[in-house]
């Protein structure tokens, strides 16, 4: 039968919150080492086999919900307590952590009759994320008010909170959750072209024909041949830019096409930051980002680029707007280099 089990893992005692870097290391580590696993020795040999696990890491420590098929609801438990407490034992980077509750949370009835549907088999069926709990949720959160902090070139009123008003539907809270979800997307996004560069690399081709892309696939399309590794190194750098500028005050609108670009996918991974701690359906979010784009950029041109309307590259209407030539996105706008990497150039031979 399957099982659905909540395990809580937690830091030795007396260990400092984990910021997010150390966070997203932990969910790697131990996304890892449970990938590892093809089976579970249970009591007297019984074997419990993994299917399926999702983790959700905090400030305070890690919950980890997992899928196993048991012949029981005890070697379930008993099992996946001893692999998870051997994991840890074995691994030098979790010293002192420990394993705490580890219990059976829903059978595989149990979850049928929530989803009102039979259970498909595990390779069938999609990956769904575990659900946080309200102390998770609110623990992201507090994460987000954090973050915010860092976030010096906007103040509360450039996402559209006016301390004046009082009928202002956009909180003072509200407006640094974004600013917050902002810095965190940053840290993501960062992330992700690292990767998307390995990926382009690996391929020695474009975008247009890697499919594993995270960053770069964000893009507008029509220029998807002309994405290849130095092209997307060359973004990493505009966006190490960007995110050095968001951290500092006294803004200025981005600099050049790319940096445009560049903000353009930051308030997607800002969103995405938002709805895992369930934000998006909460604050009046269109009404933030329309302030915002007033305040953050000094028009809307970049947008252009991705109208589909027309097919290919040369079918857009870019006379007399600087700066949306594929050949001018790294040039800067009104201020000297941005970067002596911008200026190589970045066409496939």
């Amino acid at each position: 039968m399957e099982y659905q089990l909540t395990a809580s893992l937690s830091p030795a005692p007396g260990t400092a919150d984990l910021d997010p870097l150390q966070r997203h290391g932990v969910a790697a580590l131990l996304d890892e080492q449970l990938d590892l696993l093809a089976g579970i020795e249970g009591p007297d040999g019984i074997e419990v086999e993994p299917l399926d696990h999702a983790i959700a890491v905090h400030p305070t420590g890690a919950v980890i919900t997992w899928l196993v098929d048991s012949p029981a609801l005890a070697f379930a438990e008993e099992a996946a307590r001893h692999v998870l407490t051997e994991m840890i034992a074995q691994t030098d980077l979790l010293e002192g952590w420990t394993v705490g509750r580890c219990e059976v949370i829903a059978t595989d009835d149990d979850l049928e009759a929530a989803l009102g549907a039979k259970i498909t088999e595990p390779e069938e069926e999609e990956d769904d994320e575990a659900e946080l709990t309200e102390e998770e949720i609110t623990a992201l959160r507090d994460e987000l008010l954090v973050s915010a902090a860092t976030l010096r070139a906007f103040g509360p009123e450039a996402f559209g909170h006016d301390p004046d008003d009082p009928d202002c539907v956009i909180s003072e809270e509200a407006a640094r959750l974004v600013a917050g979800a902002l810095v965190q997307g940053m840290e993501i996004l960062t992330d992700e072209l690292f990767a998307d560069i390995q990926e382009l690399e690996d391929a020695e081709g474009a975008a247009g024909d890697v499919e594993a892309l995270s960053v770069i696939n964000q893009l507008p399309l029509r220029y998807a041949d002309h994405y290849g590794a130095l092209f997307a190194k060359q973004f990493l750098v505009t966006t190490s830019i960007l995110g050095y500028r968001l951290s500092q005050p006294d803004w200025v609108a981005p600099l050049c096409t790319a940096e445009a670009l560049a903000l353009h996918v930051l308030k997607g991974e800002a969103a995405v930051q938002l709805d895992l701690a369930g934000l998006l359906d909460e604050l009046p979010i269109k009404e933030i980002l329309t302030a915002f784009d007033e305040h953050a950029f000094a028009d809307l041109d970049h947008e252009r680029l991705f109208d589909l309307a027309t097919e290919g590259e040369d079918d857009i209407d870019l006379l007399g707007t600087p700066g949306l030539d594929f050949d001018e996105w790294f040039l800067p706008r009104n201020a000297g280099p941005l970067h002596p990497y911008l200026a190589i150039e970045h066409f496939p031979e």
